[in-house]
């Protein structure tokens, strides 16, 4: 690879800018041919290999990206300006995949350290949820989720908080001309205080759902939280209803029992209505809840298969870096998580767009690439039908730093699923049935699509990002990965790993691959400590299946 500049396929006819290049270089490209640019090219946008005139396509990845509105001539960058979306049709499959799996030899005999669940599920924690069946009793979620986390050895230190304490000692002291002269102090790490050391932390589902609305919405909001209360990662759940809500405690019972017929998890389930006072609903809710926490704390980590986890595959905050570097990168540990017997889920529907007929080939069963034309074609037109579309994707953000077009980011995005075939696809809420390579009907919004994936059942979720995004979520753990080294460098708080030896060429995808293989052992097995996690970033976000991209 240059470390300048990038043809991604053989077939494209756009380059990708490494570094910035200026107006006026001529580089040396395929076969020694001279390219001069007449435009300055920043660093992870795109220059012409030939004159296009308008009406002519683009391709990157080999695909359809867009196509010029107004004539750009060789070696032009291009841009909002002279290129508009346009994707490729897709129909049903129109070719056989066949799939060359990756060697694990270094991979069959490693396992990780997780929590085992009677249900055969294993877990990368160890969380007690608090949960809401209606935004009503958001207020006694978080009154209990507070009385337990001072208490239990959860909380954290309060360094912001300290800080506005030294800015009223200093406004009382000498108004407010002294105030820029207050030092912070950052938090130093926090000890290990907890009373049931095999228990991560209370989380609580707050949100605005379980009335008003559609009682669709309400139907599939409860799905989802029966999705997190099965989940590996939760030992069990505390259920807070008002009782007279359309999330009706008999709606989350009955897809409860979908997924665990058993009834192998503690579940306590409390009605205000029911209750009556709040004292006697929050005392009952906290004396059983701290119970359970003594059972819960009884379960240890022991060695599993790496065919027990389930990785969700998000990117949020995208640069023109992200389809070359970390994309592909945690494409390659999915293909080895399959190739393993694992699961891995690929969510973002509006993502992936242009890169349909690809996926729908990719599909072992006819009837999955049904479903995926099905639910990408419903998708597509609701948001047609309110003035937007997948070509409105690209955040301001995204199209600053490369992405002009949602083919280009959709065909990068991509890259996240690896080549593995498509074992299945999944409606937003439903709970992972297959092992392999899933697709998940979310939005592209960040914290919707983090929410939906884990409530799907995935223990880690890898988020790649250009730009940086503080994303988390209060039962997965989500690993940040950069796409490139300036942006580790620059926000090391946030993230995890950094994929930016790719555009360097100082690593090889294949390479950094296997090396985030043994990074998500490391944070399933407890030994590392996701970023997030230690931030306490617990985003819950449901999709109400309006129109959100």
């Amino acid at each position: 690879m240059s470390n300048r500049f990038l043809k991604i396929h053989p077939a494209d006819n756009v380059y990708v800018a490494l570094t910035d290049l200026k107006a006026g270089e001529t580089l040396t490209v395929d076969g020694g041919k001279p390219l001069t640019l007449v435009d300055d090219v920043p660093a992870k946008h795109k220059f012409t290999e030939a004159p296009l005139q308008p009406d002519d396509e683009v391709l990157m990845y080999g695909t359809l990206v867009g196509k010029a509105v107004q004539p750009i001539r060789q070696g032009g960058v291009i841009g909002t300006h002279n290129l508009k979306h346009k994707a490729a049709p897709y129909a049903g499959r129109t070719k056989a995949y066949s799939w060359a799996p990756p060697d694990v030899s270094a991979f069959k005999d490693k396992t990780f350290m997780g929590y085992h669940r009677a249900d055969g599920q294993v877990g990368t924690a160890n969380y007690w949820l608090i949960v809401p069946l209606v935004f009503c009793e958001n207020r006694n979620v978080e009154v209990i989720t507070e009385a337990f986390t001072t208490e239990l050895g959860f909380g954290k230190p309060e360094a912001y908080k300290d800080y506005v304490h030294e800015l009223v000692q200093a406004y009382r002291n000498g108004g407010t001309t002294k105030l820029e002269t207050v030092p912070f102090h950052p938090a130093g790490a926090a000890a290990d205080n907890r009373l049931f050391k095999n228990i991560d932390g209370v989380k609580f589902l707050t949100h605005q759902g379980g009335c008003g609305g559609t009682r669709q919405d309400s139907q599939t909001l409860c799905k989802l939280l029966a999705g997190y209360i099965h989940h590996p990662n939760v030992a069990g759940a505390t259920v807070l209803s008002l009782g007279c809500q359309n999330a009706e405690i008999t709606t989350l019972q009955e897809r409860l029992k979908e997924l665990d017929p058993k009834g192998s998890k503690p579940v306590f389930i409390l009605d205000q209505q029911q209750s009556g006072t709040e004292q006697e609903l929050l005392t009952q809710a906290i004396r059983q809840t701290f119970a359970a926490l003594v059972e819960a704390n009884k379960i240890e980590r022991k060695p599993a298969p790496l065919s027990k986890l389930v990785v969700g595959l998000k990117c949020g905050g995208s640069d023109g870096f992200s389809g070359i570097s970390a994309n592909p990168a945690i494409g390659h540990t999915s293909d080895l998580l399959v190739t393993l017997g694992g699961s891995t889920i690929l969510s973002e529907f509006p993502e992936l767009c242009g890169v349909e007929q690809e996926l729908i080939n990719r599909c072992e069963e006819d009837a999955a690439g049904e479903l995926f034309i099905k639910l990408m074609r419903t998708y597509s037109n609701a948001a047609e039908a309110v003035g937007s579309g997948f070509d409105m994707n690209p955040s301001p953000g995204n199209i600053k730093d490369g992405l002009i077009t949602d083919a280009i980011k959709s065909a990068g995005a991509a890259k996240k699923g690896g080549t593995a075939p498509v074992a299945d696809v999944l409606q937003y809420a439903e709970y992972i049935k297959k092992p392999g390579l899933n697709l998940l009907c979310t939005p592209g919004n960040d914290v919707e699509s983090t929410t939906g994936t884990t409530g799907s059942g995935a223990q880690i979720i890898l988020f790649t990002t250009g730009l940086g995004t503080p994303t988390g979520n209060p039962v997965s753990q989500v690993v940040k990965l950069s796409t490139n080294t300036k942006l580790a460098e620059r926000m090391p708080d946030i993230i995890d790993f950094n994929t930016g030896s790719i555009i360097s060429g100082e690593k090889t995808i294949d390479k950094v691959g296997e090396e985030i293989l043994d990074f998500i052992i490391e944070v399933a097995s407890g030994r590392v400590t996701a970023k997030s996690v230690a931030l306490g970033q617990d985003d819950f976000i449901p999709w109400k299946r309006g129109v959100s991209l």
